[in-house]
């Protein structure tokens, strides 16, 4: 039971945290501000619509494979249906510059997945149906807002922010204990 606990409660952190730097184009992320729930739903639904390759309306294996074929097609610059060792080259140093693909940097800067693979994606699949609709979506957003808001005052500062991230560093690793 206490696995479970632990474990829900950093993936909540984590779908919460990719849920802020889900930023609209216009604006970028600035990790001391305040945000509001409106902040976190604008932000909530650009990242679904992102993530939502084919636009019908739930995120799953379709749009997982759809985005994977973007993320080829884009690294394949001379479209041959391969990856040539300057392409796979070219896509690393772009990324040490910064323009490279989106993604999350985990531990010590390494790429990692995307908020919604794994056991992500069966968290926040509440029917079970290997589907995350909006509605599932949102839920696990609204869910991780107010766990962040532990003043409940609709407003997730910097400093609640932090000690999110805190909690959930304190929990990695927890799960392989009873």
């Amino acid at each position: 039971m206490r696995k479970t606990i632990l474990a829900a409660g950093a993936a909540l952190i984590a779908v919460g945290g990719a849920a802020f730097a889900a930023q609209p184009a216009d604006r970028p992320m600035d990790r001391k501000a305040d945000m509001t729930m409106a902040d976190a739903e604008a932000r909530s639904e650009a990242m679904f619509a992102r993530m939502d390759a084919n636009g019908d309306g739930k995120i799953d294996a379709a749009d997982r494979e759809a985005r994977q074929q973007a993320r080829f097609e884009r690294l394949d610059t001379n479209g041959d249906g391969a990856l040539s060792p300057e392409e796979f080259a070219a896509r690393g140093e772009r990324m040490a510059r910064g323009d490279g693909e989106r993604g999350h940097r985990g531990h010590h800067g390494k790429m990692r997945g995307g908020m919604m693979g794994g056991g992500m994606m069966k968290m926040a699949d509440a029917n079970g149906d290997g589907a995350v609709s909006k509605a599932e979506f949102d839920a696990v957003h609204t869910r991780h807002f107010t766990m962040m808001d532990t003043d409940g005052d609709g407003t997730v500062t910097a400093r609640e922010r932090q000690a999110a991230r805190e909690t959930m560093r304190s929990h990695r690793g927890v799960g392989d204990a009873s």
